[in-house]
């Protein structure tokens, strides 16, 4: 295990993974080892030449550094020195979510051919349905794509909470993890979101668009992510339509979608004509205004867009 390991990237998830893994190599070799977390916010100078100087009994130190890009310039400036000359039997982790500041010290890392471990975000769709099927694969258990889009939708707003689903899964089911499974588990979450109430509009079904969205809406949630739910949906549906044919691991790479999403929206596709997406899309856009302020009732903003959908869909206007 290199002394200097950079963890470079937004995502937590990921970043906390590394920083254990890290430390758990460490300790094959060196059981003995000391860990010490030193943090940007209210770091005290000194700090680190304290954590990093010889050990009288011999013993082994990882000392982690969180959140260089907040790093004060006294830390900076240790860290500096510290990799000017190394000490033995310690290990240097440092983590760096994004931007310039702590650059300086980024640069000398790397120079000194330090470990580093890229934690990139994960924000579109298609990056967390990556992230569910690399959870499976990990734990050897297999996913079919319903399933992974089912667990995006339903707990894909936080990707603590998606590894913890995913995991979760993992542990107390067997076989093939498919929608039913998810359904199964977090049916309340995946019935009340907004891409259960789109999809049940976008396919031509009012009655059960109405009743997913009453659901939701008691159950506490806010109709603003739900109309930019139903405005992604057709984005996606002319971004599809467009493209034109091929497989779709192609169009899903040049749309920077997850091929999941465009099996779903080409077979969405069927019995729209581009004249009624149009007219969807300016209907969105109104609910939207409506929701944010230009109405007294979002509700029934919201409700008159998911009849219009409807309805479009169906050829009735």
């Amino acid at each position: 295990m290199p002394p200097l390991v950079l963890v470079s990237g937004p995502e937590g998830v990921l970043a906390e993974r590394a920083v254990t893994a890290t430390l758990d190599d460490v300790r094959v070799s060196r059981p003995d080892l000391e860990v010490v977390r030193l943090y940007a916010a209210g770091y005290e100078s000194g700090t680190l030449g304290v954590h990093t100087s010889p050990s009288l009994f011999g013993n082994a130190t990882a000392v982690v550094v969180h959140d260089l890009d907040e790093a004060p310039d006294d830390l900076q400036a240790e860290l500096l020195a510290y990799l000017a000359s190394p000490a033995d039997d310690v290990w240097l982790v440092v983590l760096h979510k994004s931007g310039n500041r702590g650059k300086k010290v980024l640069d000398t890392l790397k120079k000194a051919k330090a470990r580093v471990i890229e934690c990139p975000a994960i924000k579109s769709d298609g990056d967390k349905a990556a992230f569910v099927q690399q959870e499976f694969r990990k734990a050897g258990r297999r996913v079919a794509p319903d399933g992974v889009r089912a667990l995006v939708e339903a707990v894909g707003k936080d990707i603590r909470e998606l590894a913890a689903a995913c995991a979760q899964l993992v542990a107390d089911t067997t076989g093939v993890v498919d929608e039913q499974v998810v359904a199964t588990y977090y049916s309340g979450k995946v019935e009340a979101t907004g891409f259960r109430v789109a999809d049940a509009a976008i396919a031509g079904h009012p009655d059960e668009a109405l009743r997913l969205y009453r659901h939701a809406i008691a159950g506490g949630e806010s109709p603003v992510p739900m109309v930019a739910v139903l405005a992604l949906k057709l984005r996606q549906l002319v971004r599809v339509g467009n493209a034109g044919r091929g497989p779709s691991t192609t169009v899903a790479k040049a749309l920077g979608m997850a091929p999941w999403q465009v099996d779903r929206a080409r077979k969405d596709l069927v019995g729209w004509e581009p004249e009624a997406l149009a007219r969807c899309i300016q209907s969105v856009a109104q609910a939207d205004f409506d929701i944010k302020g230009g109405s007294r009732d979002a509700d029934f903003a919201m409700e008159r867009t998911l009849l219009t959908l409807a309805r479009e869909r169906r050829g009735d206007r």
